[in-house]
């Protein structure tokens, strides 16, 4: 299927049925004026962010692998570029009528401004949908008002100390959202650990093959695929959860399966370096001694041996 980019926010609100907007590079927009398309399905894009608060919209939406349910009311966060795909149903009779704002940011509206650079640091913005803000009704409350008074400033004609004004609800409406995701999370420890327990079984059964001898350490990127989230979000629920990284727990696993290698076999240190997928010795030290205080043959030294360890050829890697 083609994906339809809309390149401007006067072309989405004529796409929409929307008056045209009362600044090409901002907008804010009633959902219950917006006119959807008379397809059963279509792939967009668009080149500006958009931030939405919506509730009780009818059809299915997907954004890279997941789906996105706004029958609770949630905020969703897209960037320029990215692809959303909605299937349209019709809403039953007994269906409340949706309702919801959607702010349309261009990025030439940031330009002279702070938030040109630190809205790409907001991670909500590379979240797949199926991990959207869910607000409680004070939450809720709180982002309506905002959006209230973006409005306000939105409704006048835009000058230097409006678009300042404006800049500040925005980046007050990400502060915002910052705190109830990093909420969400913190309430989501039953979810969380199940990921958690699921990161551990996955990294466990690619750590007992010859993975790492093959094609070395995992991919965040395949972590996250195999878990069904995405590679920020995983990353963020570990920092919550364990206070270490998707990358963290990769090199946690290697450093425990050569701990497991040095204290119950009797395999050179040259061996194991080269089945943690280390092509040389020396490297292997070094990373082992930065995740675990010692070096392997130290840490070797520690356990009572009977393999004489103290005759292996590869002595002067183990330093």
């Amino acid at each position: 299927m083609e994906v339809h980019r809309i390149k401007t926010i006067s072309d989405y609100h004529m796409e929409r049925g929307l008056p045209k907007p009362k600044h090409p590079l901002l907008s804010l927009v009633d959902y219950t004026q917006v006119k959807h398309p008379d397809v059963e399905e279509i792939l967009t894009t668009q080149n500006f962010y958009s931030i939405a608060l919506k509730r009780n919209i009818p059809g299915k939406w997907r954004y890279g692998q997941s789906h996105y349910d706004f029958d609770e009311g949630v905020m969703s966060f897209f960037a320029p570029d990215q692809v959303l795909s909605i299937k349209n149903i019709q809403p039953t009779e007994d269906q409340l009528r949706p309702s919801g704002w959607m702010l349309f940011i261009h990025p030439d509206f940031l330009l002279n401004t702070h938030l040109v650079k630190t809205i790409k640091q907001y991670d909500f913005f590379k979240y797949h949908t199926k991990e959207a803000l869910f607000l409680s009704e004070d939450e809720e409350h709180l982002i309506l008002q905002i959006f209230s008074n973006i409005h306000k400033e939105y409704k006048t004609n835009i000058d230097t100390f409006s678009k300042d004004i404006i800049i500040a609800h925005i980046e007050l409406l990400l502060r915002y959202s910052q705190r109830f995701y990093n909420r969400q999370f913190i309430t989501r420890d039953k979810s969380g650990h199940t990921i958690l327990e699921k990161l551990e079984a996955t990294l466990s059964e690619y750590f007992n093959t010859d993975n790492l001898i093959d094609k070395g350490l995992p991919k965040v990127t395949d972590i996250a695929t195999s878990l069904n989230v995405s590679p920020n979000y995983l990353s963020s629920l570990l920092q919550q959860l364990t206070g270490k990284s998707t990358q963290g727990h990769i090199y946690e696993k290697l450093a425990e399966k050569a701990k497991e290698k040095l204290s119950l076999t009797s395999l050179l240190i040259s061996e194991i370096a080269y089945q943690s997928g280390f092509e040389h010795p020396e490297s292997f030290s070094k990373f082992f001694k930065k995740h675990t205080g010692q070096t392997p043959l130290a840490f070797r030294k520690t356990f009572d041996r009977s393999f004489g360890y103290n005759n292996l050829s590869d002595s002067k890697f183990n330093h």
